[in-house]
């Protein structure tokens, strides 16, 4: 008998980048009106009520959501395994962003 594999579940966070840096950071912070919940020098967090966005310096590549599984190296593994494709990977941050195949990208994080 398989063991029933961990699920996904989602965090409130959603990331996009750009290289308008400046005018992102006052469109959502003045003409929007969120309220920064963090700040570095390449990364913004912004309380937007139902989720948090943050916005982060360099090339943009659309939204991406945050799924927290128990094991991020099992899980993208398995995710590879049936036909999500690694965009992205870097464990300093950590970092570990997928394609699906029906065109989602999210983040794997621990959860």
């Amino acid at each position: 008998m398989s063991q029933a594999q961990p699920k996904a579940r989602s965090s409130r966070d959603v990331i996009i980048r750009t290289t308008a840096w400046s005018e992102a950071l006052r469109f959502y912070e003045e003409t929007l009106g969120f309220a920064v919940s963090s700040r570095t020098d390449a990364l913004v967090g912004f309380e937007t009520g139902s989720f948090r966005l943050y916005v982060e310096r360099g090339p943009a590549h659309g939204p991406v959501f945050d799924y927290l599984v128990p094991d991020v190296p099992a899980a993208r593994d398995r995710l590879l395994a049936i036909g999500c494709t690694l965009i992205e990977e870097d464990p300093r941050i950590p970092r570990c962003y997928l394609r699906d195949p029906y065109g989602l990208t999210f983040n794997l994080g621990r959860g």
